[in-house]
């Protein structure tokens, strides 16, 4: 079930459905409920574990607004925007023409900027309407993961300094953005938008949400509607504090049926642990699942004949973070 995935907020990224989109021109429909698809003991393993990886995944493509090369986002890990010194320059120019520089340890990464202001972009803002277009060709910055293909960026929303700290919110694109680690590969084509918020000291706040995204890779297909994620990096703690929720309707070919997902209990963890507490619940048709952390270790699937998880659960399951993971 592991796969490679973008990891760029919060790092327990283990499962499936690593994040990615369909077009805004070519978005399908929200698929239809799925005839007959029951949550049973058999299948609640594979069910819990796909659908944690779609609520992780989704949210990694919030951190993917650090990518615009005047932001130190960078292709892998979480990072403390700021300016970025290969694009240092870039600020001084009128129009500005596309750049392309080497990657850390192989590969180029090429931006093309279409300011509205440059005035603007001079006092290190941006404005509503900016542009920038980043271009991959196997970007590999040192991290493990490779990177490759274009991802448009549109500013809807700025505050702060590009320099220090900023809260922005931008419409994304992705054409065949593909991340390889190692021998997976995950191809993305879609678009999604995205908030990231860096105001508050040693804080990350990061959201995401779109109508669907559609992601390939090495052992399946996921499409996801109708989702959104919202996550939180608090560095002021030792080790660092983070939170994770999210909801959406799934839709993988490792499932035999629609599913839709939600966190009714907000996920919390520590450091690089998976999360320590918080419920994500997964509906059927008529029957559902509720994934408990039982802490940074444990995990109790509840199984439930009816949609809402609610009662006494039918069965249970106990688990591990890591064996969900190894599924």
């Amino acid at each position: 079930m592991k796969r490679a995935c973008i990891s760029l907020l919060i790092p327990v990224i283990f499962l499936a459905a690593c994040g990615g989109g369909s077009s805004t021109v070519n978005n399908p429909a929200a698929p239809p409920p799925s005839t007959g698809f029951e949550i049973t003991p058999t299948n609640g393993l594979q069910v819990a574990g796909v659908a944690y990886g779609s609520v992780v995944s989704s949210g990694d493509m919030s951190g993917l607004v650090g990518n615009t090369g005047l932001t130190a986002g960078g292709s892998g890990g979480l990072a403390k925007p700021g300016i970025n010194a290969k694009s240092g320059g870039v600020v001084q120019m009128v129009p500005l023409p596309p750049e392309t520089h080497d990657c850390l340890a192989d590969g180029t990464v090429t931006y093309t900027f279409d300011i509205v202001d440059p005035l603007i972009l001079a006092a290190f803002m941006l404005s509503i309407g900016d542009t920038f277009l980043v271009e991959y060709v196997a970007c590999d910055d040192g991290f493990g993961e490779i990177l490759d293909g274009a991802i448009d960026f549109v500013v809807d929303a700025f505050s702060g300094s590009i320099l220090s700290t900023f809260d922005t919110t931008m419409t994304m694109n992705l054409t065949d953005f593909r991340s390889t680690i190692g021998t997976d590969v995950t191809t993305s084509n879609g678009d999604a938008t995205a908030s990231l918020d860096t105001t508050v000291a040693l804080v990350v706040s990061a959201s995401v949400s779109g109508v669907s995204m559609m992601t390939n890779s090495n052992i399946s297909s996921e499409l996801l509607t109708n989702y959104s994620s919202a996550q939180t990096v608090d560095l002021n703690f030792d080790p660092a504090r983070y939170t994770m929720s999210s909801s959406g309707t799934l839709d993988s070919s490792q499932l035999d049926g629609i599913v839709d997902y939600s966190t009714p209990v907000m996920f919390e963890g520590l450091g690089t642990d998976y999360p320590n507490s918080g419920e994500l619940l997964v509906r059927g048709d008529s029957s559902s699942i509720r994934l408990v952390a039982v802490d940074n270790i444990n995990v109790l699937i509840e199984i439930y004949s009816n949609a809402d998880g609610t009662g006494t659960p039918d069965d249970t399951i106990s688990t591990t973070w890591a064996d969900l993971a190894a599924l």
